[in-house]
Formats: C-alpha cells, structure tokens, sequence
C-alpha cells in the first residue's frame, strides 16, 4: 500500500522504515520541508533497533503531492501541529482513501470530521489510542526504533466504518490492533499525558538544568503514586460515559510484558530489562507543551461535562502554566475548533460514533 505519512520527527521516519521494510510504499510530507532536505537529496534513512536497515522513502514537496493517490493518510507529529496538518490535508482527501491519526488527541479526529463534513464527504478516519512504536530521531536521516507495541486500542469515525479501518492497520502494521467502541473511548485511553505529568512535574529542575536523568530509574515509588491517582481521575471519567478502558498498570503490562503491578515497582523490574530512555533536557518538551493542553485538557473538560472529580488534571494545568508563566489551556486548538466545551453530553456521544451531518458539497453551493 501506498502510505503519506503527515510529519517527519521520529515518530514518522519510524514508520517509514517499518511500512518500508514490510514491503509498503512510505511517502513522507515535512509542514516545514526542512526536517526532509536530506532525504530529497537522496540520502537514506537509517533504522535501528526493532527494523534495521537503509531506506528511501519518497518525499513529497506539497501535501497536495503527498496525499494524491496514497491508499492510507498517516498523521505521525505532535497533536500541536495536527489542526494546521489537517486543514492542509482536508481539501484533497477522497472517500477511496483511510486516514490514520498516530496518536489521537483533544478529538482531532472529530474535528477534522467536521472539516470533510463542510465538503460533503465522509473518509474513514481511525485514531490509534498511542503510536504502534516508540523511537528516537538520532539525526535527519536516522532514527532508532526501540520499542513496537504489542497491543495499540483503535476506533474508527464513523464506527459504521470499524471494519475497514482495523483492515487497513492490520495490512500496514500487523496483528496487533484492539478494536474499541468509538473515538471517546480511545481519546480516553491515551495514558501519555498522565505518565509525562507525572514524570515531568517530578523532575522539571533537571529538565530546566538540562541534566542527563533516565525515565525509568526516576519513576519511583512516590512519583508512581501520583501518576496512579492522576489515572484514577481518567479511569472515572470513563467509566461515567460508560467506557472500558485499560488501566496504567496495564498499559504497561501489555507494552513491555511485565507483571501487573504498581508503577514504581514495574519501573525497577523495567530497568533490567529495557535500555535506558533519557528524560527530557529542557522545558521546551512535548511532555509538557503537548500533553498538558493536548491530553490534560481534555479530560478536564469531559470530567467537568459528566461532573466527576478533575482535581489533579486541573491542579496539573494550573501548575504547569505557572511554571511557563502563560495558559497552557490556550495552546490547544482542537477543542475550541469543535466546541467540547459547550457540547452536550447527548450531542458528543452521537458525534464520536457518526461525525458530523454532510453539508452539500461545495459544487453544489449557490
């Protein structure tokens, strides 16, 4: 299959190396053009880790050019980035064609939905609760994929399109998807923004300093507390929609294949196991700048719709934008762009399982 994949950061040359090495056409698109300049010279891109080898994946000029003739639209950067990605991406999409939002975050998915909506046209758009790898941009032409996921939770908008899109994922990245009720259900098991709250509020004098600190070794038992009280709040605000999601403890269990147990605990067995991860040496981190308005948002808002404690996701933005010395809140434009804020209960869970009523499309517009 012919795949665009919307980025160029680790994420996305990991999943150029993968798709390529399993036999698939990856044709990478930079908003920038800068992070792709060596690639376009012809350059090879460099895996290593879980898929070793050299690779030349395609690189497209235009996002028009990406996108033209791609079977599957893979959205691989920061969920920053993924609304100006989408606006690009929504006039040249056709109905033939599977968008993959690789994480989803703040609804990205429903919101761009609405933008198809606006043209009249409904395309399957799947949204992954987390990336199906984990790997580190070594330089423009290299990237090191340490960990495929063995488990990745997926719901596709609208559901009456499920089948096709767990298809198409299994056909580009294996057997490893689980298939979830509706996109609330994944933007609610996305657990990134809990873990990098608590690891980054934890640990922000040595991510200010710009200290070398590991992860794992730093996850101990207090900071595995927190990051587990923090979880609870995600779990309640599932559980009140009527969603089953997995727990942290388990999210760790299925990733790594370790017993499951409290975080802290899971972290010393993990430092036998596994390389060390550095920690982020500065502030300027999507663990904080993405996750925080991206993830921490989000499920404030949702908690606040079906009144259920938020207190420590709203402490954590609190703190944080302290900590900036600006709104964090205001850095996310997803969920103003799809009004979560003043959405009704009733309204959102219709929408996360059909999207949004077609408008005529444009060409029948007076």
């Amino acid at each position: 299959m012919r795949v665009a994949i919307m980025g160029a950061g680790a994420i996305a040359f990991g999943s150029a190396a993968f798709l390529s090495a399993n036999g698939h056409t990856a044709v990478l698109w930079s908003p920038s053009g800068k992070r792709t300049e060596a690639l376009a010279r012809g350059e090879a891109l460099i895996s290593e880790g879980k898929v070793e080898g050299q690779f030349h994946p395609e690189i497209a000029v235009t996002c028009a050019d990406a996108v033209a003739d791609a079977d599957a639209i893979l959205l691989a950067l920061p969920a920053n980035g993924h609304k100006v990605v989408m606006d690009a991406m929504a006039p040249h999409l056709t109905a033939a064609q599977v968008v993959i939002i690789s994480s989803h975050a703040s609804l990205g998915a429903l919101y761009l939905a609405k933008k198809l909506a606006e043209r009249g046209l409904s395309v399957p758009i799947v949204a992954w609760s987390t990336t199906v790898l984990r790997a580190r941009q070594r330089s423009l032409t290299s990237v090191k994929i340490a960990t495929l996921r063995g488990k990745v939770d997926l719901a596709t908008l609208p559901v009456s399109e499920n089948e096709r899109g767990l298809a198409t994922c299994v056909a580009l990245f294996g057997d490893r998807f689980v298939q979830r009720s509706d996109i609330l259900a994944i933007a609610l098991s996305n657990v990134n923004p809990q873990s990098h709250m608590a690891l980054a509020l934890s640990n922000f004098t040595r991510m200010e300093r710009g200290e070398d600190w590991g992860q794992t070794e730093n996850m101990t038992d207090a900071v595995g507390r927190l990051l587990e009280a923090i979880d609870k709040e995600r779990l309640a605000i599932a559980s009140r929609f009527g969603l089953t999601v997995r727990t942290m403890r388990e999210h760790y269990s299925l990733t790594y294949g370790v017993p499951d147990a409290p975080i802290g605990e899971t972290a010393r067995l993990l430092l036998t196991r596994t390389e060390r991860t550095a920690g982020p040496a500065t502030i300027d981190t999507r663990y904080v700048l993405e996750d925080v308005p991206f993830g921490l948002l989000q499920n404030l808002l949702l908690g606040r719709m079906i009144g259920t404690d938020v207190s420590l996701h709203e402490a954590g933005l609190n703190v944080f934008s302290a900590l900036y010395g600006r709104d964090l809140a205001k850095d996310n434009d997803l969920l103003p762009a799809v009004g979560l804020a003043d959405l009704p209960r009733e309204t959102l869970m219709s929408l996360v399982r059909e999207g949004w009523p077609l408008q005529e499309p444009e060409h029948h517009q007076a």
